[in-house]
């Protein structure tokens, strides 16, 4: 059935690209703050281990509403590790850090979700595509405020 939501095929179509991108950010960042979360040790194994299950939850019930808004505009989202990985500008970890290097990768992380739903902008504002800039404007001051609490960790 034709789609007809007044975004023309071509914006709604980067608009998906753009979002494919960010789903597959958020996804991995998830998965790497979630092993983390299992893997961690040292003094501030507490803290960070709830911290570090406090945001893959977040992650975890972001990664719904940005496959769904994917859909909406009439495109799949990615359908395994493979595509996310070909999406993704998170790396995977080979090993386990240590706390500290965790601490880091996450700031890195969340960092580059926050450069992924910035480069998104663009496609949206063409497409005047609401829902999605409001999508982005959400998960940008979410992965900002992460960040930000990640580095006050590694302050001295």
């Amino acid at each position: 059935m034709q789609i007809n939501i007044g975004i023309p095929e071509a914006e709604r179509s980067a608009i998906s690209e753009a979002l494919r991108k960010l789903l597959a950010d958020t996804y991995t960042l998830y998965q790497k703050t979630h092993s983390y979360h299992w893997n961690v040790t040292g003094p501030m194994f507490q803290t960070l281990h709830l911290l570090f299950m406090t945001q893959y939850t977040e992650l975890w019930n972001a990664i719904d509403p940005i496959a769904e808004r994917i859909r909406s505009l009439g495109y799949y989202a990615p359908v395994g590790g493979w595509e996310f990985a070909k999406y993704s500008s998170i790396s995977e970890d080979k090993d386990v850090p240590k706390a500290e290097m965790m601490i880091r990768n996450l700031v890195e992380g969340n960092e580059a979700v926050i450069r992924t739903a910035r480069l998104a902008y663009a496609p949206a504002e063409k497409g005047n595509d609401q829902a999605t800039l409001d999508l982005l404007t959400q998960r940008l001051d979410i992965h900002e405020k992460t960040a930000w609490m990640l580095r006050s960790l590694l302050a001295e």
